[in-house]
């Protein structure tokens, strides 16, 4: 089941940060998929970190923020480096990078894992893509992807993404990871933990 209020991000930017409200309309949100019966949630849009917290506690069934599981997997295989793992970012929608990396660098504290972060913004990548322009967002986000191959892992920030993991993960020869993909292999296991279903 998929519920889309696609006014979030623009109300956000207009509001200029999360307030009662915004945290009102996700509430209202997790409350409605978990009375339609959903066994658990997995928001998508990764800059209202904080509102999803708090409905998360009022959804009563596993709710997932869209990169927490992608920061997980990220710092998984950090932890095998022996050093502090560099991890590149592509963001595709600026606002959200700055609670993105706030929620990165808190697992990585609780984990005791030493990491930096770089972020690559591709200007116009998101403005393409809601204009029906899908090359030239692919190729924006391929751009910027290449600006850091020094990195150790590559995360993909936005859903809008996931479909260039593997073409990434080629032109970069660097381990990718996708914010969906991520999310629903950790759902899988909180909604039922002994699924078979493949990753």
């Amino acid at each position: 089941m998929n519920l889309l209020d696609d006014s979030l991000p623009s109300d956000l930017v207009a509001a200029g940060g999360i307030g009662a409200a915004l945290r009102a309309r996700f509430g209202a949100l997790a409350r409605y998929a978990a009375q339609a019966g959903a066994d658990g949630i997995l928001f998508t849009c990764s800059a209202f970190g904080a509102a999803i917290e708090a409905a998360a506690e009022q959804a009563g069934v596993p709710t997932l923020k869209p990169n927490g599981a992608m920061f997980e997997e990220a710092l998984d295989a950090c932890a095998t480096l022996g050093r502090s793992g560099r991890i590149g970012m592509v963001s595709s929608f600026a606002p959200s990078v700055g609670s993105m990396r706030e929620e990165l660098e808190a697992i990585a504290r609780r984990r005791g894992i030493e990491c930096s972060l770089r972020v690559a913004c591709p200007p116009g990548a998101l403005e393409a893509l809601a204009q029906g322009r899908v090359q030239e967002h692919d190729a924006l986000v391929g751009a910027a992807a290449q600006e850091l191959r020094d990195s150790d892992i590559l995360m993909l920030g936005q859903f809008s993404m996931a479909h260039l993991r593997e073409r990434i993960a080629a032109d970069t020869s660097l381990p990718v990871l996708s914010s969906p993909d991520s999310a629903v292999r950790l759902l899988r296991k909180s909604v039922d933990p002994a699924s078979s279903l493949p990753s």
